[in-house]
């Protein structure tokens, strides 16, 4: 076959490994540019907001004439049932006390108010004393600021031990996130490149070849996260983020190292050059890492139908960095292996150093598939009636936000936190009513708000006292009010919280400031932010999943110009995507395994990440699905029966297969010893999707579906490979 004639595919791999060292200096170059345009335009700050109502609220408050500090919230209560504030006297001097010690540290406490001055701050046996945290900019959080009053709060507890005074609040909260998540960020990094490293070093047996996956997706990640800097000024881009740019970079770029490496080693052990071998894989390994680069891109494009800002971020980083290793895996490691030759094997692990670099058949696999592809039905039937049952608890998915139990409850702040729920409901999460418009102190907002604390009875107790108004901005034109309403309900995200969310929207604000003419309101805060972003998502899911569905099984029926195959991949993604789910709805939601996992089950499952893990889970599994088809396909065009090629495809590509697994599972994994339950959901749940992914769906069902197809699915077609005789050597070597 010419060059000319050659696949694109091949034609750049084929250029790259005859200048290697252009091409290898020309990557390393183009990761040197990337960071240093990282650099210069710096990091975005573009702010993220809720879908809807909520959204609204957030961009009124995201003025410059608005700036509300962090709040704060101290509990005063005694831990014997039967005490009452009102006849207490240690109460009353307690609560005397912590007023006096934040007085006392200016920088840390304004606004204090206790129930010293202000009414409603008493329920029983408890008592509360709320103030802000001074900040120094809209984008300080408080969290340097609030440590000075939280060892005032401490010193004052420890004063008093028939009583139980904690601190809670924004600040407080940040300050824990903070710590906790980047204690396991720093655990997570530090533990899966050895974790990586390792099992690389078991698949290849060689220090060198184990290195290679390592720097593809390294300088892949690199590049990514400093281009991210450009769509960063006009995206929302955070740090998770780049977290999640990091996660998949390294899992596609390790992938396809993988899947090149093994065709090369595999060639090799034939008798085949380190040139044929470098053309062979272009031409089969090559074209898989295209089509699923592009699968994975096309899904993650997904993302930017839901309309939700947070997404946008997510969807343009994940595609700039699988797009850039596809880049890498098609010039970069070509010309690298072309470089090293026969080198890539070098530093061998002594006895199995040279047994992996033989790239022999999975002999396990071997055995499996061929049971399977005899007997199709009752290993295909049994299979899918196991992932059917795991993913039963799948049916009792409840969506819900974490609120403050994204944090295990043996952190402090937490504990802190549920404690003041639960002595006053919706005191610490209020919905914010943001006011805008003219005359703000005029007499009919005035006798608006003062009808929203008679609406307090009229709904039952759905919105609750203290209702408290804060007014920002000079005298005249651009005041915002905004008003602070409790809402019913323990987290402020179960369905108490969103019944009262109804009615404070729906009943007590048109009743109210909804008759003063010449003002506009929406309402925000934690509670109307959860349930707009639910709403949205709901209402955009199918759209997202029609997509990405639709688009896949475009682009893999035109590559295998089947409309069979593509059928079979979209229905074996459902379920193993949906047999994951239910483990995590099983775990999460149930509460299973609360223990070992160090979580504690709320009875609902974080809204994003369903959709966020669909739409991931099914990009990456293209990795696997299309490498496994491209090599049954070669095995059918060279003469082959249709099962003799569904087992030899699958059994010669699952050890490659089954180590790019291993490594994903791993790396997920450590993401379940992270105190953020959503690190735990996703980092579980990618896990065992990978796992059962890539063993039982490609190692039973795919083998068991593809036989009860039969012949009919794979046509021969040796003319479509002219030049490439039985064995896969080209006849017509470009040299």
């Amino acid at each position: 076959m010419s060059a000319s004639k050659k696949p694109l595919v091949e034609r750049v791999a084929g250029w790259s490994a005859r200048h290697k060292v252009i091409a290898v200096v020309g990557w390393l170059v183009f990761v040197v540019l990337a960071f240093t345009v990282g650099q210069h335009f710096g990091q975005g700050n573009v702010s993220s907001y809720d879908p809807g109502q909520a959204g609204q609220a957030e961009r009124v408050m995201d003025r410059p004439v608005v700036k509300q500090p962090p709040a704060e919230t101290v509990l005063v209560q005694a831990r014997d049932a039967r005490r009452s504030y009102a006849s207490d006297a240690d109460m009353h001097q307690a609560v005397a006390q912590v007023v006096a010690a934040l007085r006392a540290l200016p920088g840390s406490a304004t606004d204090i108010r206790s129930p010293l001055t202000s009414p409603g701050m008493t329920s029983g046996r408890s008592a509360l004393v709320t103030f802000t945290v001074p900040t120094r900019d809209a984008n300080d959080d408080g969290t340097t600021q609030v440590a000075p009053a939280m060892s005032a709060v401490a010193s004052v507890a420890a004063a008093h031990p028939g009583l139980k005074i904690e601190e809670a609040g924004s600040a407080s909260l940040n300050k824990a996130i903070g710590k906790s998540t980047g204690a396991d960020f720093r655990k997570a990094e530090v533990t899966s490149v050895p974790v990586t490293l390792v099992l690389l070093l078991l698949v290849f047996g060689a220090l060198v070849a184990a290195g290679i996956p390592l720097l593809l997706a390294g300088t892949a990640v690199i590049s990514a996260i400093s281009l991210l800097a450009i769509p960063g000024h006009w995206l929302p881009v955070s740090g998770t983020t780049s977290s999640i740019v990091l996660l998949v970079g390294m899992a596609v770029g390790i992938d396809y190292s993988l899947f090149y490496l093994r065709r090369v080693r595999e060639e090799r052990a034939l008798g085949h050059t380190t040139r044929a071998a470098l053309h062979t894989a272009a031409r089969t390994s090559g074209k898989a890492i295209v089509v699923s680069g592009l699968t994975v891109m096309i899904s993650l494009a997904g993302l930017f139908l839901t309309g939700i800002d947070v997404f946008s971020g997510v969807a343009i980083g994940t595609m700039m960095v699988v797009g850039i290793a596809v880049l890498g895996s098609l010039t970069f490691l070509p010309a690298l292996l072309s470089l090293l030759g026969k080198g890539t094997d070098r530093a061998r692990i002594p006895f199995l150093g040279k047994r992996q670099a033989a790239a022999r058949e999975s002999r396990l696999w071997h055995a499996v598939v061929n049971q399977v592809v005899r007997r199709p039905l009752v290993w295909g039937g049994v299979t899918l009636a196991v992932l059917v049952a795991l993913a039963t608890p799948l049916l009792g998915l409840k969506l819900q936000d974490a609120g403050i139990h994204d944090l295990p409850t043996s952190v402090p702040v937490v504990r802190s936190l549920l404690d003041i729920q639960q002595a006053f409901p919706g005191g610490p999460e209020p919905a914010q009513v943001v006011v805008a418009g003219d005359n703000l102190t005029g007499p009919a907002v005035r006798s608006a708000i003062a009808g929203l604390h008679a609406q307090v009875a009229a709904t039952h107790g759905e919105i609750r006292e203290p209702i408290t108004t804060q007014l920002y901005g000079p005298p005249g034109a651009d005041q915002v009010l905004i008003v602070n309403v409790p809402l019913a309900g323990a987290s402020g995200t179960d369905p108490a919280s969103v019944t009262s969310l109804g009615a404070l929207r729906d009943h007590a604000l048109p009743a109210t400031l909804g008759k003063v003419p010449g003002v506009s309101y929406a309402v925000g805060g934690l509670t109307a932010g959860n349930h707009d972003f639910n709403a949205q998502l709901s209402s955009r899911t199918p759209l997202v999943l029609a997509f990405v569905l639709g688009l896949a099984f475009l682009l893999i029926g035109i590559t295998f110009r089947s409309v069979a195959i593509p059928t079979v991949t979209i229905i074996l993604n459902l379920v193993s995507v949906g047999a994951a789910y239910g483990l995590m709805t099983w775990i999460f939601q149930d509460g299973h395994l609360q223990g070992p996992l160090g979580f504690t089950p709320y009875g609902g499952v974080t809204p994003w990440l369903p959709l966020f893990m669909f739409v991931l889970l099914f990009g990456l599994s293209m990795d696997y699905h299309v490498f496994i088809l491209s090599r049954i396909r070669e095995l059918r065009q060279r003469g082959e029966s249709a099962r003799t090629a569904v087992a030899g495809g699958i059994a010669s590509s699952a050890g490659v297969v089954t180590s790019a697994a291993a490594i994903m599972v791993a790396v997920f994994s450590i993401f379940a010893t992270l105190s953020i339950i959503e690190f735990k959901v996703f980092g579980i749940t990618m896990a065992a999707a990978v796992l059962l992914d890539a063993t039982v769906v490609r190692g039973v069902l795919l083998p068991a579906a593809l036989s009860l197809l039969g012949e009919r699915l794979w046509p021969r077609r040796r003319e479509a490979l002219a030049g490439i005789p039985h064995d896969g050597t080209e006849v017509t070597m470009v040299r």
